[in-house]
């Protein structure tokens, strides 16, 4: 919509541990993080989100891996936004649940699609490919709008490079809702800072992208560093 693309990144700590994870995410808001991404794994990390957004700035969004009740209880804890694959929630009334909560709050889901969690019937393209990575966001997205909710952001990951470019093209053109970007297991900050300057900068000088995220293993703080001169330049 012609907003600025935010810069994203998430916590390493573990969100339970709210002391450690209020300072790495403090030290991230001053180094010009603008939204945070936190793992809830666990009821206890989902309780810990209402004390952490009491101490915070940005916006806070809960990753949801498996348990479609870890969403509830951080929908319930104030959280944000969710990140979710739907496909891996499991049934649709599961899917529903979450949905029905987001919906009351009218927070964004992120409908997250990653190339290494593929559906096998979407290899029909030849193995894992940008356009099955693409067939497996959209399929997800109709899910959710049949639900009744659009309140969504797209989120496509792949370490292979130039499918991960591909695939942002791809769906750019089949789509409206704003696209959350990066390359996805980059590594270090060497050969992860090579990795997602090549992707996201093909993505992005496209005008591919509202919001971006470098991936890097160590200290996150170096994720915002990365991303801003990536913007910058």
């Amino acid at each position: 919509g012609g907003n600025p693309i935010a810069i994203q990144s998430m916590t390493n700590t573990k969100t339970e541990d709210v002391k450690a994870t209020v300072e790495q995410i403090l030290r991230l808001e001053r180094a010009g993080c603008e939204i945070i991404r936190c793992t809830v794994p666990t009821l206890e990390a989902a309780a810990a989100i209402r004390e952490i957004k009491k101490q915070i700035h940005i916006p806070l969004v809960a990753d949801i891996h498996f348990d479609y009740r870890m969403a509830l209880a951080a929908i319930e804890n104030g959280a944000d936004k969710i990140r979710i694959n739907p496909g891996n929630i499991g049934s649709v009334e599961r899917v529903k649940a979450v949905v029905d909560a987001a919906k009351e709050r009218n927070i964004p889901i992120r409908v997250g699609v990653n190339s290494g969690s593929l559906e096998k019937p979407l290899e029909k393209y030849g193995g894992v490919t940008a356009e099955g990575i693409v067939e497996s966001a959209l399929d997800k997205v109709h899910m959710i709008e049949d639900l009744g909710y659009d309140n969504l952001v797209i989120s496509i990951k792949s370490s292979d490079v130039l499918m991960c470019v591909k695939a942002h093209e791809l769906l750019a053109g089949r789509t409206v809702y704003p696209l959350h970007v990066g390359i996805t297991e980059s590594g270090t900050v060497n050969s992860g800072n090579i990795k997602s300057a090549i992707g996201l900068s093909l993505i992005l000088s496209q005008g591919i992208g509202d919001t971006i995220r470098v991936s890097l293993t160590g200290d996150p703080v170096e994720e915002i560093k990365s991303a801003k001169l990536i913007l910058r330049t």
